[in-house]
């Protein structure tokens, strides 16, 4: 019995460590991504007792089809910095980076995450929190989004 449990430990962190690896400079948002989805599902549950709103089902499937569509987004963030760097190298063009849409997607995707997880906070204690928490975190997802920058051609 031990044995097996010390495989299983051992299958684990392989897994964990070689997915680390496979994700590189975009294993932290994805790790914090991971984290704050859990934690928003589980203040939302609470916050909607809170609110006076009933359970059900279709909600719940709502509140994870949502979080799926944010993989999702990684996935788009990822596929087009593959092209990015397909491109550079066909041109001859070395990129410092492997992952920056991805990374950009992801820490946006983790402060509006946390935001969610405040809102559900505070829907649950009242205005007993931090109110500097909400600022800051939006203050975080502006400057993500103003670094982007990005204008789009009318």
């Amino acid at each position: 019995m031990q044995e097996n449990f010390n495989q299983a430990k051992i299958f684990i962190i392989s897994a964990f460590g070689a997915f680390t690896s496979l994700l590189g400079v975009l294993a932290i948002p994805v790790y914090i991504l991971v984290f704050a989805n859990v934690i928003d599902y589980i203040t939302a549950l609470f916050a909607a007792s809170n609110r006076g709103m009933k359970k059900s089902s279709r909600i719940g499937i709502k509140g994870i089809i949502k979080k799926i569509c944010m993989w999702l987004l990684i996935v788009v963030g990822v596929l087009l910095d593959q092209l990015l760097i397909y491109a550079s190298g066909v041109l001859g063009i070395s990129l410092p980076f492997t992952f920056l849409i991805a990374c950009i997607v992801a820490l946006w995707l983790c402060t509006n995450e946390i935001i969610s997880i405040l809102e559900n906070i505070s829907d649950i204690l009242g205005k007993d929190m931090p109110s500097f928490l909400l600022p800051i975190t939006k203050n975080i997802r502006s400057q993500v989004e103003n670094k982007v920058n990005y204008k789009e051609e009318q």
